[in-house]
Order: structure tokens, then sequence, then C-alpha cells
């Protein structure tokens, strides 16, 4: 979920215009294709950090745009959901370290 919605925001530079938002969602994208070719691993800094970054950009995002539009409404849902899938994730591989 993390990867596709970086993928989705990296895309979205070529049905937008070029500004200062469209450039640092860029970089938001970014990083979660980073973060999402770490989740394949094993460690638990990834997780940690899949947490953070969605709920840190989605704070960004309502900071910045008003969740009128479906589009923003979306974007902070997906990036809530993998929040919560990768909270779920830790929770179980700390409490249960053989998985």
């Amino acid at each position: 979920m993390v990867t596709l919605s970086g993928i989705a925001q990296v895309a979205a530079l070529w049905h937008r215009e070029l500004t200062e938002p469209a450039v640092i969602d860029a970089l938001i994208g970014s990083v979660y294709l980073i973060i999402g070719i770490g989740l394949f691993g094993q460690s638990r800094f990834t997780l940690f950090m899949a947490i953070f970054i969605p709920l840190a950009a989605a704070g960004y995002c309502l900071s910045l745009h008003a969740p009128d539009t479906l589009l923003i409404q979306a974007r902070i849902a997906v990036d809530g959901l993998a929040a919560l899938a990768s909270l779920l994730v830790l929770w179980s591989v700390r409490n249960n370290p053989s998985v």
C-alpha cells in the first residue's frame, strides 16, 4: 500500500502543474517508495518509518489543503490505513518475535 501510494504521488507530476506543493508531494512519494522497498526486509526500523512518515504526510496534507476533494480524502485515508497496517505488523512482531 505504501509503495502504490508512492508510485501514485510521483506519477501525479505528469498530471499537475509543477509547483512547490507538487514537488514536495513527489518527494514524499519517493520516500514512500524507499519505505516500500525496505518493507521487503526484516527491519523493525522500516516499520517505525512506515508508521511515522504516512501520518506526518497526512498531517502535512491536512495543513496544506482543505480535505474537501475526494482525492485529498483518499490520500489521507490511504496514509492512515498504511500506518495502521504497519502498526499491527509491528505489534505482532514485538509480541511474537518468532514471526
